[in-house]
């Protein structure tokens, strides 16, 4: 489930107790930073990442079913819930799309321009005020997408592909998400997951059928296999989330999520072959540092 969860309230531990909940939110970092591996392994062997997140989601809403058959009621009362699902959907599609065809590293530093648009839809739900250290941190993060989309001689420093605009969609659905988790944070947990994972599955196949980016794929043994052993990496990493984001204080959940980058670069490099250029590099530290400041500021007041 990709969401900071930031309607978690840890009570803070000694130091020594840390370690174990942010090895495990270093977990779920690591995975989601290469997860762009296993996604262009399924789309190689014939299974677009569309439809991999799709079953990908499916067998993690399984799970929550197992364990707790009410909360599909719950879910389809709620018109938020049901919100909550569409972003959380949008989100995954994008993400896992965007880094099996774009380039792994812009698509993720594009996707973590979340303060731009947390600033903006935590007021118009949340009611919290836009405050100066607000608008700074969003025109740190717009200077750092300037600079990493900035092109010589090709105008606005605008997104080049459609990676980079699925880095972009999947990063406000992303902000969209973890508002509607904070805004609904007394729904009952599992309502809550089921509906993260039911947009997972419902977004991603809408997409794949309406765009007609490739048929309901007949896969062999081994694409099937790769896919469930991706889907149970997945469950455990929201597992690992889970984990660490109750027992650590929301701003070191944060911060430690914020490794994925790291991962991400650190694996396109290797094994993506892709440059990490100055530029590159200048833009994505800005874009970090307003995630950063973002992270580790207190709670806004509401209206």
């Amino acid at each position: 489930m990709r969401a900071l969860l930031r309607h978690n309230h840890a009570v803070p531990h000694a130091s020594s107790s840390r370690l174990l909940p942010a090895g495990a939110l270093l977990v779920n970092a690591f995975v989601w930073g290469v997860s762009w591996l296993p996604f262009r392994a399924l789309t190689a062997g014939g299974l677009h990442s569309l439809w991999s997140t799709a079953w990908i989601y499916l067998l993690c809403a399984l799970a929550i079913l197992v364990r707790a058959p009410g909360a599909p009621a719950q879910l389809l009362r709620s018109p938020w819930l049901l919100l909550l699902a569409l972003a959380s959907g949008v989100t995954n599609a994008c993400f896992n799309w965007g880094v099996t065809i774009g380039e792994v590293v812009r698509v993720v530093l594009l996707f973590y321009l979340m303060p731009v648009w947390a600033v903006l839809i935590a007021r118009a739900l949340l009611g919290e005020r836009i405050t100066a250290a607000a608008l700074a941190r969003v025109a740190l993060a717009i200077a750092g997408a300037a600079v990493v989309l900035w092109q010589p001689g090709a105008g606005l420093p605008l997104p080049s592909s459609l990676g980079d605009w699925l880095g972009l969609a999947g990063g406000a659905a992303f902000a969209l998400t973890n508002v509607l988790l904070r805004r609904q944070a007394g729904d009952p947990a599992a309502a809550r997951a089921l509906a993260m994972f039911a947009g997972g599955i419902a977004v991603p196949a809408l997409l794949a059928s309406l765009l007609a980016v490739v048929p309901a794929p007949a896969i062999d043994a081994r694409v099937a296999l790769l896919a469930t052993g991706t889907a149970v990496l997945f469950l455990g990493a929201n597992l690992a989330l889970q984990y660490g984001a109750a027992r650590l204080p929301t701003a070191v959940t944060a911060v430690v999520m914020l490794s994925e980058v790291v991962f991400a670069a650190g694996t396109a490099a290797v094994f993506g072959d892709e440059a990490l250029t100055a530029r590159t590099l200048a833009g994505g530290a800005l874009i970090v540092a307003a995630s950063l400041l973002a992270a580790l500021e207190p709670a806004r007041e509401v209206n």
